[in-house]
Formats: C-alpha cells, structure tokens, sequence
C-alpha cells in the first residue's frame, strides 16, 4: 500500500461540498498527497454532476490512486459517480464505514457530507479510506459480482 504522500487523489465538489473540499484538499497537500481538483471553484450554485463525473471518469481511467467527492449530503455525488463504469463510491459518514467500504468492497472512491460532516471528522475519513487495504478473499468474489452488474 502506498503512504498517503506517494498518492495522486482527484478530487471534486458542489458550491455545498466547496467549504469542506477546501479543507480536504489541504489537510493531503499537508500529508504530501498531488491533489488534482475538479472543482467546483466557489460557493456559487451548480450542479454537482458537472464535476463529479469527470473527476469519477479520471479515478475508473486509473488516473488518480484514488477519489473524494463533497457535496451537501454527499448522497447525489455518490450517485454520480457510480454511474461511471468501474467505479465503486462509498458514501462515508465515519471512519468506520471508510475502512470497511475499503477492506470489504475495494471503494476507490468515497463521497462526504459537506453539509453534515466536520473537518476533524472528515480529515479522520479521508486518512483511513487512503490508508486502508483491501481484504481480498471472499470479498474479492462479491467485489467481482458487484463489477459484473456493470456488463
């Protein structure tokens, strides 16, 4: 497993998500991590599609070792995202779900809350789902399940 500063993380959010990406983004350019982001730039109103999926669309291309997506909920940017063929998009509200949604299903992506997550929350989510394995073994056979529902 990569350390955290050796990773390349793309990254993306709504005007809702934009206070916490900020947050996000310097917590891994502090930890050594490339950063690339998405946007959006500002708190301005947009929709959360319009840069959630090009950011999704760079992590299933095997661009970034991994995704980080914010907007107010942090649901409809999950949605966004695992619409994108090989992408797995856990919504996390806790450091618990991002280190199973990574052991057990291999997440490349996870997907926060501006709205309803703070930074030390979102900080502590971010560290364990960058640095948390994947199990393989019998999850390998319900990942791989999971990826056939794409063909």
């Amino acid at each position: 497993m990569k350390n955290i500063s050796e990773m390349t993380i793309g990254i993306a959010n709504d005007h809702a998500g934009f206070a916490l990406k900020q947050k996000i983004r310097l917590f891994l350019e502090d930890a050594g991590a490339k950063v690339i982001d998405y946007g959006c730039n500002s708190d301005e109103s947009c929709d959360y599609p319009d840069f959630g999926e090009p950011a999704a669309r760079a992590v299933a291309e095997g661009k970034f070792d991994r995704g980080i997506l914010v907007c107010y909920t942090g649901i409809g940017i999950s949605i966004v995202a695992n619409k994108i063929h090989g992408i797995r998009c856990a919504h996390c509200t806790d450091s618990l779900q991002a280190e199973l949604t990574r052991r057990h299903n291999n997440a490349n992506m996870i997907a926060l809350g501006g709205g309803f997550t703070g930074k030390a929350m979102a900080e502590r989510i971010v560290e364990v789902f960058l640095s948390t394995d994947f199990e393989g073994g019998r999850h390998e056979r319900r990942v791989n399940k999971i990826m056939a529902v794409e063909n």
